[in-house]
């Protein structure tokens, strides 16, 4: 695609939903002229590759909040954009094998009551009255949040992708970023392989690819691609309401509303972006063995795809958002883990805020880019990364 203009208030690098969902706060700001680059076609990065949940149970307060504030947004979403995304609040079912697992939950549970919703820890029996058929002694409990809830990801991503369209910003397909101009130590433009683009802020929601972004910009950063597989059974009748998240190994699955179960499962990958997005043999074995054990009436189901995609994984699991204290002009809107689609339209409104100059609620201390350039290393404050 060759770009229509080459001077722009803010590119953003990255048309998934954090980019999309950024644009739209931008224009309805009249912050314009906006671009939008993606070096992929839309929703050909994590955004089209999830399993569509969104859950409001999280280990840290400010995540707790921000995934509320989303929820609503996607109870929202048809009425704004005029895109059914099949926003169903069917519930998020946590499970636990061992004690300590489930004092971890026992804490989520507590902070999440305390913000107000109606989380509930489960028996096995309670358990098994969420998930029909499952394994005995495959549990000895969880926690349950009714209010969560799955979606279908690409309605999201086309009714952005058309609001912000016909909001006058620039969205470029197969254009990708691939460096920084900077001029007096602050941000003149981007580099793109259409050529250069002149523009005093750049905002980096290259979701899996941000680390390799922002290295262009001369940023060392902690973040780290990661390599997640995910897979879809053939339609079955209907007999799962919530998504279904085990603590040991991250297997999560849904059922769709078309019948069809949707998960994954945490395996080892080697780190970076490198080897692309396969498939292996390696997951459809180990997946189809821990569904099977969990849930015993699965064994004769079929797989009818498998994909990958990366998580954006910071050191101590909250994304990175705001602009980067070394060079002036550059917004971090990455590091969400696999996780952007549950907090996109509650930290996108905070990235265009920063865009514009404004002052945000994120406190810089668990948000910022600068918590990273300190002496002491961070430690892990949000570490529920499943689901």
């Amino acid at each position: 695609m060759t770009l229509p203009r080459r001077d722009y208030r803010a590119v953003i690098v990255g048309g998934g939903v954090v980019g999309l969902y950024t644009a739209h706060h931008l224009a309805r700001a009249g912050a314009g002229p906006v671009l939008v680059v993606d070096r992929g076609y839309l929703s050909s990065g994590a955004s089209g590759r999830n399993g569509g949940g969104v859950r409001q149970q999280w280990e840290t307060r400010a995540t707790v909040r921000l995934a509320r504030e989303a929820v609503e947004a996607y109870r929202r979403f048809g009425r704004d954009f005029g895109f059914n995304i099949w926003f169903r609040q069917s519930g998020y079912l946590f499970l636990a094998e061992t004690p300590a697992e489930l004092g971890r939950l026992r804490a989520v549970h507590d902070l999440v009551r305390s913000e107000g919703l109606p989380s509930e820890i489960l028996d096995p029996d309670g358990v098994a009255a969420h998930l029909d058929g499952i394994a005995p002694n495959a549990t000895i409990g969880g926690t349950y949040l009714g209010s969560d809830g799955t979606l279908f990801p690409f309605p999201a991503i086309w009714g952005l992708y058309e609001a912000v369209r016909s909001a006058g910003v620039d969205v470029a397909l197969g254009v990708e970023a691939v460096g920084v101009d900077v001029a007096n130590g602050r941000v003149a433009g981007v580099r793109t392989s259409d050529g250069p683009v002149a523009a005093p802020v750049v905002v980096n929601a290259a979701g899996g690819w941000s680390g390799d972004f922002s290295r262009r910009a001369g940023l060392e950063v902690p973040n780290v691609a990661t390599r997640h597989e995910i897979l879809a059974t053939e339609p079955l009748k209907p007999f799962l309401d919530p998504m279904v998240v085990r603590v040991s190994d991250g297997l999560y699955f849904s059922q769709t509303m078309r019948g069809e179960l949707v998960g994954g499962l945490t395996l080892p990958h080697p780190p970076g972006t490198s080897a692309g997005m396969p498939s292996s043999p390696r997951f459809l074995g180990a997946m189809a063995s821990a569904l099977v054990r969990l849930l015993p009436r699965l064994a004769s189901v079929g797989v009818l795809r498998a994909w990958s995609g990366f998580y954006d994984d910071t050191p101590d699991g909250l994304p990175v958002l705001g602009e980067d204290p070394r060079l002036p002009g550059f917004v971090h809107a990455n590091g969400f883990g696999g996780h952007g689609f549950m907090l996109a339209p509650a930290t996108s409104r905070r990235v265009a805020r920063v865009v514009l100059g404004e002052p945000t609620d994120l406190d810089p201390a668990e948000f910022s880019p600068a918590r990273f350039l300190g002496p002491t290393p961070r430690v892990a404050a949000e570490r529920l990364q499943l689901g």
